[in-house]
């Protein structure tokens, strides 16, 4: 079981002057989830390297269980350290693909042509792709065979409106997530502000927020299991 992880290499929150990148939580519980289950594991990002941390995601107030687990964690933190070029991964070598979020990726990722690509490579071969927060924003540009968004007539979700509001970035951010899905033709739905809620639609699975994180890759690991 071969799984890609892809984080954001983009660390500007708009003209802000404040920092942005992955949210560490949506990228440490997914990594122990499938570690734990055997996964093999393999980290992207569209520069290589070590991805920006969102500040506020190291806050004592965002740690979690799998957080404080990755920081006495040298391997894994190592391996954050050195991802790859995400020019340089192929579809053909995974068997799914996990976007965590931040606010980074609305930026970076949903633009990113390798992204793109991948994405519409896993899906047309089968494959699974989950996003979560922020990062159902790389859906934003991928189409089907069809020509028609992935999320044309899917089931979605990612970080609401009201989620945006309420930590004051609705008018810094290049687009609403919420809004994207919707405009795309995603049947969107949420979950109550900050509570875990995932949605499964085939090969796509989506996730609302950082509480999100943990049971969008479970979701993802059950799509994995031979059926």
């Amino acid at each position: 079981m071969k799984i890609l992880m892809v984080l954001t290499s983009h660390d500007q929150l708009g003209t802000t002057g404040a920092k942005t990148g992955f949210w560490l939580e949506e990228f440490a519980a997914p990594y122990y989830v499938f570690k734990d289950a055997g996964a093999q594991i393999t980290l992207a990002s569209p520069l290589g390297g070590q991805p920006p941390l969102d500040p506020k995601s190291d806050d004592p107030a965002s740690q979690t269980e799998a957080t404080h687990r990755f920081k006495a964690d040298p391997a894994a933190q190592a391996l954050l350290a050195s991802t790859h070029p995400l020019s340089e991964m192929a579809a053909a070598d995974f068997d799914a693909v996990f976007y965590p979020g931040g606010h980074g990726p609305l930026w970076d990722l949903a633009e990113d042509a390798a992204s793109i690509a991948l994405i519409e490579t896993m899906l047309a071969a089968g494959k699974p792709v989950a996003a979560v927060c922020h990062a159902p924003a790389v859906l934003r540009h991928p189409t089907s065979p069809d020509g028609l968004s992935v999320v044309q007539g899917k089931s979605v979700t990612g970080f609401t409106n009201s989620e945006e509001q309420a930590v004051g970035l609705t008018q810094i951010v290049p687009f609403l997530v919420e809004d994207m899905l919707k405009s795309n033709g995603g049947t969107y739905s949420k979950g109550p502000d900050w509570q875990p809620y995932v949605v499964i639609d085939g090969l796509l699975i989506t996730g609302q927020n950082p509480a999100s994180s943990e049971p969008a890759a479970k979701a993802l690991l059950v799509q994995l299991k031979p059926h």
